[in-house]
């Protein structure tokens, strides 16, 4: 029995049908976490003596009728900006060295109910700023298709450790596209909810309108199940909505005739990749097969939502970011002369490069002479682009972009040229500036054998109509395949 391949819900189900234990799930990822760790590089902290306790926890209360779920006995990663009590949380940054949440996040204690089993902390851009997960100040992670290749990000090791077997599942946060880009790159499946849904209690925000934490796994049935297990109204987070269609599952059905789907020809247009828009168009081909309905329509904000987004989330960040100061926890400067010196010294020694270029950003959009000039016109901004994508879904189901304009560039390449890496958001950010749902699956691979991704986007609330066009594409394409080991090529 092939272990490291299955999905989460193959391997809860064996573990339900005693077929297996949940130690030897536990056991697997550990595995697979030995080979491939020491050049992948997706987690910053593992928790390997306490998954063991879990799991032997887990299993007596499988056993007992205690963890009925569909997912009870997975081992899962967690990315470093979402708090687990006692552990370290550090977003990647030196600023958050030593710093131990004394509570949790909400999606870590519902998660726990369930029967999952936290395997450690997956690697990030530095407070979830960049798109390649090269800003951590504790190392670069690879792609486990091409180790020569980023993984995308910010939530790059959650993504790689689920390609390479690293974890069955994972979570991750998305603010422009943090979780769709990654999974496109890496070969996985990645689904951003609609605003909202899933608590962000515990989760170190950098732009609170618009983070979102979602989940990462090898399928769409994988990620549906554990949407549900993470979705739900929470008191502790004022922007928690209370809904009451949350069996995501029940979406999965495989039916699709009839359904409308809008590509906005904008997307199809100068800078993307030709391999990219071949696997995308092919993939307009299959959802015609099934009986869908394909047609392309025009987004006249899209040459806005790159500037709106990046002054929205950089505005949010410079205030979000106030608090680390080396006062009161985390990273604090050997050497200072007073309070002011302290503050300055600590957050020059602590901030990443790219964290310090979008808090200056971020300060000087706000600042009193620009403020209306920029941040008030960005916010307008976003209205428009609400409205543009409210019309659309007057008309479709779903709107289908690439998630990438092309696939993973090679370490190095893209924070040579900061602006090529924002511009590379350009499909993904609309989805975070709207709050809408969004999915990305694997639907390619370039010349090289990296993967590429087609990215479903739907209305506020709608992740079952994305789950059933995704699930429906996805069994026709079939298995997609898997790095092989230690990250070379397919």
């Amino acid at each position: 029995m092939d272990l490291e391949k299955m999905t989460a819900l193959a391997l809860a189900e064996k573990i339900k049908q005693h077929q297996i234990s949940v130690v030897d799930g536990v056991k697997t990822v550990f595995d697979q976490i030995e080979k491939k760790e020491d050049r992948v590089h997706a987690y910053l902290d593992l928790y390997k003596k306490e998954a063991y306790t879990r799991a032997k926890q887990v299993e007596k209360g499988i056993a007992d009728g205690t963890y009925t779920g569909p997912l009870a006995g997975v081992p899962i990663a967690v990315k470093d900006n979402i708090c687990v009590q006692g552990k370290p949380a550090t977003c990647a940054s030196k600023i958050l060295e030593g710093f131990e949440p004394q509570y949790q996040a909400e999606v870590i204690d519902r998660l726990e109910k369930a029967g999952m089993i936290i395997i450690g902390k997956t690697n990030m851009d530095e407070f979830a700023m960049g798109s390649t997960t090269e800003t951590s100040a504790y190392g670069i992670t690879r792609n486990p298709w091409n180790l020569e290749h980023v993984p995308g990000g910010s939530s790059g090791g959650s993504c790689a450790a689920v390609a390479a077997g690293e974890a069955y599942m994972a979570l991750g946060s998305d603010t422009g596209g943090s979780i769709r880009q990654p999974s496109s790159f890496c070969g996985v499946t990645g689904l951003t909810p609609t605003y909202g849904t899933v608590s962000r209690y515990g989760l170190i925000a950098y732009a609170s309108s618009l983070d979102q934490i979602g989940p990462v796994g090898k399928d769409v049935a994988d990620c549906a199940a554990f949407l549900q297990v993470i979705a739900g109204h929470d008191p502790k987070d004022s922007t928690s909505q209370k809904r009451e269609d949350l069996n995501f599952m029940e979406a999965l059905n495989g039916k699709i005739t009839g359904m409308k789907f809008g590509v906005p020809k904008e997307y199809l247009a100068e800078g993307i990749d030709p391999e990219v828009k071949a696997a995308f168009m092919e993939v307009l081909k299959t959802l015609t097969e099934l009986g869908a309905i394909v047609e392309f329509f025009s987004v006249k904000t899209m040459e806005y939502m790159i500037p709106a987004y990046y002054i929205s989330a950089s505005a949010e960040a410079s205030s979000n970011l106030e608090r680390f100061d080396g006062v009161k926890y985390g990273y604090r400067a050997k050497e200072y002369e007073g309070l002011h010196d302290l503050y300055k010294r600590s957050r020059t020694e602590g901030f990443g490069e790219e964290v310090k270029r979008r808090i200056m950003l971020g300060s000087f959009v706000l600042s009193s002479g620009y403020y209306d000039a920029y941040y008030l016109k960005a916010l307008r901004t976003k209205a428009l682009i609400k409205e543009e994508f409210n019309q659309a879904f007057e008309k479709y189901d779903v709107l289908l972009a690439p998630a990438a304009p092309y696939t993973a560039p090679k370490i190095g390449e893209s924070l040579k040229d900061p602006l090529a890496m924002y511009l590379g958001d350009i499909y993904t950010v609309a989805v975070n500036l709207c709050g809408l749902p969004g999915i990305s699956v694997p639907c390619g691979k370039d010349h090289t054998g990296l993967p590429i991704g087609v990215q479903m986007i739907g209305d506020c609330f709608m992740e079952k109509k994305i789950l059933r066009a995704a699930h429906a594409y996805e069994q026709a394409r079939g298995d997609f395949g898997t790095p092989e080991e230690g990250g070379a090529r397919v």
